[in-house]
């Protein structure tokens, strides 16, 4: 089981990242993949995705246009219809795989319980992240989202272009701030599992890194961050 929930005042803001923080491993490659296999013309399409990789490696660094340049490589210019069905049945599929840790679960139970407000808060996009939020009942969800073309209409297709920034490291640092003036009085409480999390886990007013690697616990240690292990499987 996971370590009792924190000492904080309550109720407070417990806002949880998902990729391997909720789940046991990132959850944007294998709904692309997904999606891929669903459509097997798409196969045709994966070219494109040297030339975002390689410009990664040697040009920019910038994950969130890398991110942005993948999805739109394999779903760009589909129809929302389409992509929406994607999307129920990828994360339908995801309590049947057992993706969410049961100690992560039991983690976020005990705060639903203690009457505190829960936010879901992910660098991944908003293809999919929302219906996680509605599944495990987040009454809110910050993630990455990402443009439309024709929007608000029933032929709007993916642009993949994104909306807002990618909602990693210092960007989720951003989000937590925010959410400061939408829970005035609350104390903020965050969980996240990767050196990316640390600077917004030393924001809130009680962070945790839980799952972290090696080097994560190191920097979580020199910053004074409390680590915890969610890796139990019941």
């Amino acid at each position: 089981m996971p370590t009792p929930r924190a000492a904080v005042e309550s109720p407070c803001v417990a806002v949880f990242d998902l990729d391997g923080t909720l789940t046991w491993r990132d959850t944007l490659l294998p709904y692309l993949m997904g999606y891929v296999v669903r459509h097997p013309s798409h196969w045709l399409r994966l070219w494109r995705l040297i030339p975002a990789i390689i410009d990664y490696l040697t040009l920019h660094r910038d994950r969130g246009l890398l991110k942005s340049r993948v999805i739109r490589a394999v779903m760009g210019g589909d129809r929302r219809q389409q992509i929406d069905a994607w999307s129920d049945a990828f994360v339908a599929s995801l309590e049947r795989r057992r993706a969410f840790r049961p100690a992560a679960l039991a983690m976020l139970e005990a705060h639903r319980t203690a009457g505190d407000r829960l936010v879901l808060l992910s660098a991944s996009p908003d293809l999919y992240v929302p219906r996680i939020g509605r599944l495990l009942g987040f009454e809110r969800t910050l993630c990455t989202e990402l443009e439309w073309r024709n929007a608000d209409s029933d032929a709007d297709r993916l642009d993949g272009a994104l909306r807002t920034p990618n909602r990693r490291g210092e960007e989720k640092s951003k989000c937590l701030a925010w959410l400061r003036t939408q829970y005035l009085g609350l104390p903020l409480l965050a969980y996240g599992n990767s050196d990316s999390d640390l600077p917004h886990l030393g924001q809130a007013d009680h962070g945790v890194l839980v799952n972290g690697n090696a080097k994560a616990r190191r920097h979580a240690a020199a910053s004074g961050i409390p680590v915890a292990d969610w890796t139990l499987t019941a």
